[in-house]
């Protein structure tokens, strides 16, 4: 069975950094695509970064590069996301996913979610 565990999420302020980690089981990150997406309140769900495959190339939605980095740690089996200079704009559940799909687009074709986690940014 597939688990998807996002955690790190908080109330923060403006400027500050968070890392948030997802936890996988029952699945290897490095044999996936794994995906960050961001949902904010009355707004669509919207993809921000991915990592793919055991060669690791990321990608990045414009609105975030510069302050948001993708990695993953294989021994532990888990993706992080990195972000930087949080703005409020960046309040939003942020879900972890998995793709084993090699023929989708980055924002597409995820089977597996996470529960997601919070995150708000203070002004």
């Amino acid at each position: 069975q597939v688990q998807l565990v996002e955690s790190g999420g908080g109330l923060v302020q403006a400027g500050d950094s968070l890392r948030l980690s997802c936890a996988a089981s029952g699945l290897t990150v490095s044999s996936y695509r794994m995906g960050w997406f961001r949902q904010a309140p009355g707004k669509e769900r919207e993809f921000v970064a991915g990592i793919r495959w055991s060669i690791g190339d990321t990608y990045y939605t414009d609105s975030v590069k510069g302050r948001f980095t993708i990695s993953r740690d294989n021994a532990k089996n888990t993706v992080d996301l990195q972000i930087n200079s949080l703005k409020p704009e960046d309040t939003a559940v942020y879900y972890c996913a998995a793709s084993r799909s090699r023929y989708s687009s980055w924002n597409t074709g995820y089977e597996y979610w996470g529960q997601g986690t919070q995150v708000t940014v203070s002004s």
